[in-house]
């Protein structure tokens, strides 16, 4: 299987989701025009990764902004994710980077944390 990539533009994040280390990286603005088309591929690249996943999934996320339409595709993401453990086929990581100024990112990735049934961190950092 190849990874997944997605270079960052102006809207969307830059993704990279390499299935034979298991590491997964997300990192900028979700903001695309029609969130459900951007995510589509992603999760059909997904859909075949959690068939055979790595023994060990971290994902690393940190985003500056997203919007509604992406807030529900990001849980989505989680929980293919989250669907792994319940599977028993690997164990999953996320991990919630926020800048530590931003109260909105660091409440959106407890809002997350609270809904997703893997080991889910909350990573502040300083800019």
């Amino acid at each position: 299987m190849e990874a997944y990539y997605s270079e960052q533009t102006a809207k969307t994040p830059f993704i990279q989701f390499d299935p034979n280390s298991g590491k997964f990286e997300m990192k900028g603005k979700s903001i695309p025009e029609n969130s459900k088309v951007f995510y589509s591929i992603m999760f059909e690249w997904l859909d075949k990764y959690t068939a055979q996943p790595a023994q060990n999934t971290v994902f690393d996320i940190q985003l500056d902004y997203f919007n509604t339409s992406s807030a529900k595709c990001i849980i989505d993401l989680f929980k293919k994710l989250e669907s792994i453990e319940k599977s028993g086929k690997g164990k999953v990581i996320i991990n919630w980077h926020y800048n530590e100024d931003d109260g909105d990112m660091q409440e959106a990735g407890q809002d997350y944390q609270s809904v997703i049934k893997v080991n889910f961190n909350l990573i502040s950092f300083i800019q």
